[in-house]
């Protein structure tokens, strides 16, 4: 009797639907998750938006660690469970402007730790701080902790009425320092060619020097020593007008490396003594009255900022705004997390067809990029320059594209230490055959309708014919920049000319040289857009428009403390890789964005501050 062995099913017809049915059950379980999260979520409105209150008597307590951009940004990491934030600037000088008429705040301590900012972002919060100081008067400590005090958090510290140290601190007064980084030995080991081309006569537009040199050209090293030197005139005038010093006593000990303790810092009366953190305390307890410090009530600057100012816009949104304010940060791209044509485009456009907008102060914090997103946003810029009043702020940096942007607009304002200018044009094509051929053992052969159709492979190298065409391209790109300065500017394109070739000035120059036309930190522009519409009492609105981030209170809730002062709100997150590192690799990550007809920065330098 011979036994029927049951039929098999193919292996097919059972993994396919198995793994259909997997990803569908998944699929369906992540709707349910985010369903119930966004219930969660929603729920928040049922009790309106958190306001963040502050005690009679209360002291701010300004901490400003991490980065400061701007426009606040919270982003959350999936693999650390945790929050990432970054305050915004305008957040900052609205927060400072408002501690001026709040009768709940006695007084500001300045606790500045890992602060990263740029010198100009920098200076307009010690302007803010300056002017609490002048029209309030109340008080500002500075107190300077941790391993290292850095130079950064020295600069800002000084605007306050009395400074003071931990004893054990180092100090890291250095003068400023700038540093690039050169890529052409690594390309010559991958085997990797770059074809430059720069506009004629850009000889200080030394973007694409990193890729053909290994050190500054005499023309980068010139103009960077002058750019520095103009920045730490700003810097050393603001140091020694708070602290009563003279100039040349403090450049002398910073050159002999006199000042490396607080003990060294306190005799050169560049702060007012050295504390512990508990006679800190005990110190702003008796400003108050209070005999323990344990009452006293603190303020949390962040919360205080972030809350005032979003609850200052959602107020605003529902009003009838007449001052709009575009904030554009990053590299100019047509599309992009950073300052894309794409968006910065629509939000002109926007601007532009509302009635109630009189004026548009355009906050420009950017190193320049690509000439054709560069062109749509002058386009746009211009375009609603003939409608209303337009209006320039520079950041810590306005320059390349992030300059030409600004030239149709009525006014442009710069802060001192704002590196602008940079007025050229640059090409890169790189050339990979040979690397893939060498290292990876890939061919490549071709054929075509016509003698250039390959004129876009990476893997074949330009002809002359082709290099020339290319060349005409970016020197016609950069006629019409030296036309849009000249223009703009109302100036002659000979003078354009002397000016231009890719050269960087600071905001103190640019200003003498006429390519800025006054010197104003963000607020001071507002007030400026004001008096030219003839309304001081006119409401300000921001674009991005500010929107209330539900996700991240929810993870901030999960993830907070108990909130007493030495437990302050801290900025959360972590770095995977050495920051030096993770820094070389947006480097050359953005190398691919460079290819093309690029308005861009002489360098992406690094200045030590």
């Amino acid at each position: 009797m011979m036994i029927q062995e049951e039929p098999k099913i193919p292996f097919k017809k059972i993994f396919w639907p198995s793994l259909i049915a997997v990803g569908i059950a998944l699929f369906i379980g992540m709707i349910i998750f985010f369903l119930v999260l966004g219930g969660i979520i929603g729920s928040f409105s049922l009790f309106g938006s958190s306001t963040f209150s502050v005690k009679e008597g209360s002291v701010l307590h300004v901490t400003l660690k991490g980065k400061i951009q701007e426009k606040s940004n919270t982003t959350f990491s999936p693999n650390s469970f945790m929050l990432s934030e970054s305050i915004g600037l305008p957040d900052i000088l609205f927060a400072i402007e408002k501690a001026k008429t709040d009768d709940n705040i006695k007084g500001i301590y300045l606790d500045i730790d890992k602060m990263d900012a740029g010198i100009s972002s920098i200076r307009a919060i010690r302007q803010a701080l300056a002017s609490f100081k002048q029209v309030s008067k109340k008080f500002i400590i500075a107190y300077f902790q941790g391993e290292a005090i850095s130079q950064p958090e020295y600069y800002l510290g000084t605007v306050a009425n009395q400074c003071y140290a931990f004893p054990n601190s180092t100090f890291m007064l250095s003068g400023l320092g700038a540093e690039a980084v050169f890529f052409k030995n690594l390309l010559d080991n991958l085997e990797v060619d770059v074809e430059i081309v720069r506009g004629e006569n850009n000889d200080f537009k030394s973007a694409v020097e990193p890729f053909f040199l290994n050190g500054l050209s005499d023309s980068a090293r010139y103009q960077n020593q002058v750019l520095l030197s103009s920045l730490w005139n700003v810097v050393a005038t603001d140091i020694t007008l708070s602290r009563s010093i003279k100039r040349d006593s403090l450049d002398a000990w910073i050159n002999n490396m006199e000042i490396v303790k607080p003990n060294d810092a306190l005799r050169s009366k560049l702060i007012d003594g050295v504390m512990y953190k508990d006679e800190m305390l005990n110190l702003i307890a008796k400003k108050l009255s209070l005999t323990d410090p344990k009452d006293i009530p603190w303020a949390d600057f962040n919360a205080y900022a972030k809350t005032g100012f979003f609850e200052n816009q959602v107020l605003t949104q529902s009003d009838i705004p007449q001052i709009a304010v575009i904030l554009g940060e990053g590299e100019v791209s047509v599309d992009g997390a950073d300052l894309s044509s794409k968006k910065i485009c629509q939000l002109f456009r926007k601007v532009r067809e509302n009635d109630g907008i009189k004026a548009v102060v355009f906050r420009i914090n950017s190193p320049g990029g690509s000439a054709l997103a560069s062109e749509e946003i002058w386009r746009e810029v211009m375009l609603t320059q003939k409608k209303k009043k337009v209006f320039v702020s520079m950041g810590d940096v306005a320059a390349s594209g992030g300059y030409y942007i600004a030239t149709p607009a009525e006014r442009i304002f710069a802060e001192p230490t704002t590196i602008t200018g940079s007025i050229g044009v640059f090409g890169m094509i790189p050339y990979t055959g040979k690397m893939l051929e060498n290292k990876l053992g890939i061919t490549f052969d071709r054929v075509e309708t016509h003698a250039h159709s390959n004129l876009m492979s990476l893997n074949r190298k330009l002809t002359p014919e082709e290099l020339a065409l290319i060349q005409n391209e970016v020197n016609g790109i950069y006629k019409q920049f030296v036309s849009r300065v000249a223009t703009g500017r109302k100036l002659t394109m000979e003078r354009v000319n002397q000016l231009a070739r890719g050269r960087v000035w600071s905001g103190t120059d640019a200003k003498k040289i006429g390519l800025v036309d006054q010197l104003a930190t963000l607020p001071e522009v507002i007030a400026y857009a004001k008096k030219a519409i003839a309304d001081q009492n006119s409401e300000v609105i921001y674009y991005p428009e500010v929107k209330e981030d539900k996700f991240g209170k929810l993870i901030k809730m999960l993830t907070s403390n108990d909130g007493n002062e030495d437990d302050l709100p801290q900025i959360r997150g972590r770095a995977e890789l050495p920051e030096t590192l993770i820094n070389w690799y947006e480097q050359l990550k953005r190398l691919e964005n460079k290819l093309g007809i690029q308005m861009r920065m002489p360098y992406e330098l690094v200045v030590s501050f």
